[in-house]
């Protein structure tokens, strides 16, 4: 009975109209393909958007470069230069300016409210500071711009010989004289440094040094084998006093525009301002009892620097050659007069990289040569038997060659003021071994 009584109630209920099993597998085929078509449609957006950028962009950069040669012909009527970019801080290279970053795709799948740009890259114009080239300066410093500069510069100098004069007569026996020379050299300087921008692309600059000088020195002559000691000369000397004060003036060429790099030109000159060599208190051997703190020579180093900005890297390189003047000293140095010096002259090079980290601390890498010719001495010796001087003689010293490898790190505290260390490590026999440098410069608008 019971089951009678189901049979019929499931007889009367309505199954479900073909139509509308067909209106519902319809609406579940149409949402599956949707999501598909909404990807393509916002990757086509996006696609669309990146292309109206680039074309932004270019345009852009037409409109600069036709503003450029407005300016040149403009300026190339009136006189004058047009304005340069300048760097904000002496020794800064301006990058160019960062694009904007291009919008990121959306993962398949998510929601357009979900994408989120973490990190991006800042839109302004960066600046690396060059903190090896600090020597030279960086580009010019801007029209009306005053910067002041303390330095702080510590540097060691040791030097170890041991020089034979003789025949070898079997293997591992000499015959001879030996000298043994060990030199120590501690300097210790503290300089002002004063940079001016006449213009845009005119700088002058100065500097004047204050330098202790410590030096230490073993001449060790072994003439008699049983009494090795006898001559050994062992006495530290020290001085402080002024440096020789060196002064110049720099042009800028061209201004780093459509990726061409800075060019500056400059001459230096070296002032013998300092404790010269040739003039301080000696004994009778020609030792020095004083430190000299200068070279005792006029000098004139004309340079030229090339700065090419790179994001996020600046390259640079310099190439430069010193000349030093001559000088008649007619002074007596132990059993020698000394009547004339011609100190050879110094082409050096030198080239590196200085890579931002972030907005205010950069790095700095290099390497830096100098080849120091040999120097000329014209002198006459003293002749114990008639008592006079012999007839001049001329001398020359060999070639130096001076390799130094550069690091530097420069930290940006604010607008006005950088702190730059850098370090040389000499890697020839000849280079000072150690010069470290601390530089803290402060700008100034005067007008």
């Amino acid at each position: 009975m019971i089951a009678a009584m189901l049979a019929l109630l499931l007889a009367g209920t309505p199954s479900p109209a073909p139509a509308d099993a067909a209106a519902a597998s319809a609406a579940t085929t149409s949402a599956a393909s949707s999501a598909p078509d909404d990807i393509a449609a916002l990757r086509q957006e996006i696609a669309a958007e990146r292309a109206a950028l680039e074309e932004q962009q270019r345009s852009l950069d037409a409109e600069r470069r036709r503003l450029e040669s407005l300016e040149a012909r403009f300026y190339a009527k009136v006189g004058g230069a047009p304005a340069v970019a300048s760097a904000g801080q002496p020794g800064e290279v301006p990058l160019p300016v960062s694009p904007p970053p291009a919008p990121p795709e959306r993962a398949p799948g998510s929601s357009a409210g979900g994408v989120q740009t973490v990190g991006e890259a800042p839109t302004d114009q960066r600046q690396v500071q060059v903190a090896v080239l600090d020597a030279q300066g960086g580009i010019i410093t801007k029209k009306g711009r005053l910067t002041l500069e303390s330095d702080l510069e510590y540097a060691r100098a040791d030097n170890n010989s041991v020089i034979f004069r003789g025949v070898e007569v079997p293997a591992s026996v000499l015959v001879g004289v030996f000298d043994i020379n060990q030199s120590r050299d501690d300097f210790l300087t503290a300089a002002g440094v004063a940079r001016f921008g006449v213009t845009n692309r005119l700088e002058i600059n100065g500097r004047i040094p204050f330098v202790y000088r410590s030096s230490k020195s073993v001449l060790a002559p072994v003439a008699d084998p049983n009494n090795p000691n006898a001559g050994q000369i062992d006495k530290p000397v020290n001085n402080g006093h002024l440096g020789d004060v060196d002064f110049g003036i720099r042009y800028q060429f061209t201004d780093g525009h459509n990726g061409s790099p800075y060019l500056i030109a400059g001459v230096q000159a070296i002032a013998p301002t300092g404790t010269n060599p040739f003039t301080v208190p000696r004994d009778s051997l020609g030792n020095a009892l004083k430190a000299a703190t200068g070279a005792g020579f006029w000098g004139l180093q004309p340079n030229l620097t090339a700065i090419l900005p790179t994001d996020p890297a600046v390259l640079f390189g310099t190439i430069g050659y010193t000349y030093n003047f001559p000088n008649s000293p007619n002074t007596v140095i132990g059993p020698a007069l000394i009547e004339r010096v011609w100190p050879g002259g110094e082409p050096s090079a030198s080239a590196g990289i200085a890579i931002s980290l972030n907005p205010r601390t950069s790095i700095s890498l290099g390497y830096a040569h100098t080849w120091v010719l040999g120097t000329k001495s014209r002198l006459r010796t003293f002749n114990t038997q008639t008592g006079a001087y012999n007839d001049p003689t001329t001398q020359k010293t060999r070639d130096l060659q001076l390799g130094r490898f550069l690091f530097g790190v420069s930290y940006r505290v604010n607008q006005r003021t950088t702190i730059n260390w850098s370090i040389e490590a000499g890697v020839t026999d000849d280079a000072t071994d150690l010069r470290t440098t601390l530089r803290i410069p402060l700008t100034f608008d005067l007008f």
